[in-house]
């Protein structure tokens, strides 16, 4: 089994910027991919980001240019850097792993508790 424990969300102003926070722990040797996903009231769950373990990345298209997400596997960590954030972006966030791949469509094999993000006008 793998734990995903969430941190970093908040209550900010358009504009600004949150880093979300993912430990992992237990069976990190199974885990390929890991990313964050957010779900706003009344939409669909959405795959924000993604890394694998070679350091591949994949944005969602209403993020490009916004959020950055990155590793840290010393610590086995992964973070979102959000960055000109907009109400739109107004979500609770997940982190997420998988032995495999993330998608949108699909829950991954772990999933964490997460972490609200509002984003004020």
């Amino acid at each position: 089994q793998v734990q995903l424990v969430e941190s970093g969300g908040g209550l900010v102003q358009a504009g600004g910027s949150l880093r979300l926070s993912c430990v992992a722990s237990g069976s990190i040797f199974r885990v390929n991919a890991m990313g964050w996903y957010r779900q706003a009231p009344g939409k669909q769950r959405e795959l924000v980001a993604a890394i694998t373990s070679d350091g591949s990345t994949n944005y969602a298209d209403s993020v490009k240019g916004r959020f950055t997400i990155s590793r840290d596997n010393a610590k086995n960590t992964v973070y979102l850097q959000m960055d000109s954030l907009k109400p739109e972006d107004t979500a609770d966030y997940h982190c997420g792993a998988d032995k495999y791949s993330l998608a949108s469509g699909r829950l991954p094999d772990y999933w964490g508790q997460g972490t609200q993000v509002s984003v004020s006008a």
